[in-house]
């Protein structure tokens, strides 16, 4: 756990930090994989020029060496005999006729071992680095009969001359520490500018990352000043790399869609201070009509009744503002039964005045999948105009369509005027403002954004006498 945190406070913060550190770490793995393979190939290759000094060394030492038919060796001393004496043993048969001076015992045990064996290769370290190799120098060949000549390395008689076997052998040294220390050298070398290459390419990348990402700190800074303004300002296209161009649209759109929110939720607070108004107001005047004078038991029980719908209309308002939040937060919406909320509000419609239009309900059982509440507060404005409106009759349809309800409140009014009809749902708009009634054109603009924060619509039916709106909800 404490290396866990001692490892995450190490990781840098900062985008330009982890891109360079990625980048660092990226040529470190490639740089060790080139120097590993550059000092293999270079130990190969001092490998196999030391090979090729102790064969062509051999060569030329056994072109020294003459064998004689009764198996004796003859060495003939060349100009430069010391440059061949040196690390050569030259054996006839199992003993050396020619040594190095001063040779190491562990170096004559080891040049001992290959004699007799054919060509090949060795290998000692001690007492320090030495590679050998054998030469074998082949005795003359023997006449057919297998009796040898007197004298010279010829075949005797006409038969078939046939092989002598091995005379002796040629083993030749070298010391590998020249090697060794090359290749350490090369080796040191290849670390200390892999070390430089990797200061150099986290230096380059930091610079170089900085430099990319100076348009999103210009972008950040931006962003920030306009937090304080409070401006409207938006990022556009600008002078910019495709991908930023493509990150200053996006959050341009997610500016926009923050401003609507904002004008939701400016125009809601309207909505709720204009919806709570008329209750507050009918609680307020009851309260002090009741605190003017003493007033009988009837007239106190109709002020108490009053106060109490009041309370409970502000009590529907409010929970069917938070049933649209949730609504736009995509909780559950919960669902109800349409056609028998019709009838519970065509039965509250009726209970007023004599003059009260007659509501009637048709339609068969629909499930919508909006809460009771909230489908009450979509529709009651509709209803509410209609009864406002009609001269005798409204009339209240329900239906389930292909995966929907729709639903249409009618009346035999007078209708929505042609001019009036594009502006119909527009908040605090009313197509008669003399007509006496207190609203501040609210209603509709409110049932219309709830039933489409709910996934639905609410539309103007043209073409009818008097004035219809069709509701659509989603089914339940």
């Amino acid at each position: 756990m404490i290396g866990q945190h001692r490892l995450r406070r190490l990781y840098p913060r900062t985008l330009r930090g982890r891109l360079a550190l990625i980048a660092l770490v990226t040529s470190v793995l490639w740089i060790a994989v080139l120097t590993t393979v550059f000092n293999l190939a270079l130990d190969r290759r001092l490998h196999a020029q030391a090979d090729e000094v102790l064969r062509t060394r051999a060569e030329a030492v056994a072109a020294t060496v003459d064998a004689r038919p009764d198996g004796r060796l003859t060495v003939r001393e060349p100009a430069e005999d010391q440059a061949l004496d040196a690390g050569v043993w030259i054996y006839e048969g199992g003993r050396a006729i020619e040594l190095p001076p001063n040779v190491p015992s562990a170096l004559q045990r080891q040049a001992d071992a290959l004699v007799g064996r054919g060509t090949r290769f060795a290998e000692t370290t001690s007492p320090s680095a030495t590679r050998f190799y054998a030469l074998p120098v082949a005795a003359p060949p023997v006449a057919g009969g297998g009796s040898k000549a007197a004298g010279g390395s010829g075949t005797a008689g006409g038969g078939e001359a046939s092989g002598g076997g091995q005379a002796g052998t040629v083993v030749t040294s070298v010391s590998l520490d020249p090697y060794v220390s090359t290749a350490d050298t090369a080796l040191a070398g290849s670390i200390a500018l892999s070390l430089v290459l990797l200061g150099g390419v986290y230096l380059l990348t930091r610079l170089v990352v900085r430099r990319a990402l100076r348009p999103v700190g210009d972008m950040s800074a931006q962003a920030a000043e306009w937090s304080k303004a409070g401006v409207a300002e938006r990022f556009g296209e600008g002078s910019r790399p495709a991908e930023l161009v493509s990150l200053a649209a996006n959050l341009d759109e997610l500016l926009d869609r923050l401003a609507a929110v904002l004008r939701h939720e400016q125009r809601q607070a309207a909505d709720i201070s204009h919806e709570l108004r008329t209750p507050l107001a009918r609680i307020t005047a009851e309260t002090e009509w009741l605190a003017r004078r003493p007033r009988t038991a009837d007239e106190q029980r109709a002020s108490h009744e009053a106060i109490a719908s009041a309370a409970a209309t502000m009590g529907r308002i409010c929970e069917t503002l938070l049933s649209e939040a949730r609504t736009r937060t995509g909780q559950t919406p919960g669902s109800c039964d349409v056609l028998a909320l019709a009838y519970e509000l065509a039965r509250r419609g009726t209970d007023g005045p004599p003059r009260t239009p007659v509501i009637e309900v048709r339609g068969g059982p629909a499930t919508a999948g909006v809460s009771a509440a909230l489908a009450e507060r979509i529709l009651s404005p509709l209803l509410d105009n209609a009864r406002r409106y009609a001269a005798h009759t409204v009339l209240i349809e329900c239906a389930a369509v292909a995966g929907t309800v729709r639903v249409t409140v009618a009346d035999d009014g007078p209708g929505v005027p042609e001019e009036f009809r594009d502006s119909l749902f527009e908040p605090g708009r009313r197509a008669t403002p003399g007509d006496g009634h207190d609203g501040a054109g609210l209603g509709l603009a409110l049932a219309r954004r709830l039933a489409r924060a709910a996934g639905g619509d609410i539309a103007l039916d043209a073409g009818h006498a008097g004035a219809r709106f069709s509701v659509t909800l989603p089914a339940g």
